[in-house]
């Protein structure tokens, strides 16, 4: 029964989703919007192909690596790094 109202509900979600609602938007939201239409859509790729050596490819990977050596804090000190102004100044 529940697997039966589970399908009829996912059946029922519509096939496209907008991450922002269309409308009036700044030329930065329309730009940056533009180039993720192109990336999603393929239009704009590179004739070339991107190859990595394998030097390249073990560097990039020991760097992945090395990024699990860092501990991470069980709680981050709220007044490191200095404070935030919170004036109204542009």
């Amino acid at each position: 029964m529940k697997a039966t109202a589970l399908c009829l509900t996912l059946l029922a979600l519509p096939l496209t989703t907008h991450a922002i609602d269309p409308g009036p938007a700044s030329a930065q939201q329309q730009e940056t919007e533009g180039w993720l239409l192109l990336q999603s859509r393929n239009k704009a790729a590179s004739t070339k192909p991107q190859t990595s050596t394998p030097n390249e490819r073990e560097l990039s990977m020991q760097r992945w690596l090395k990024s699990y050596t860092h501990e991470i804090p069980e709680f981050f000190d709220q007044k490191q790094g200095g404070t935030v102004d919170s004036g109204s100044g542009g």
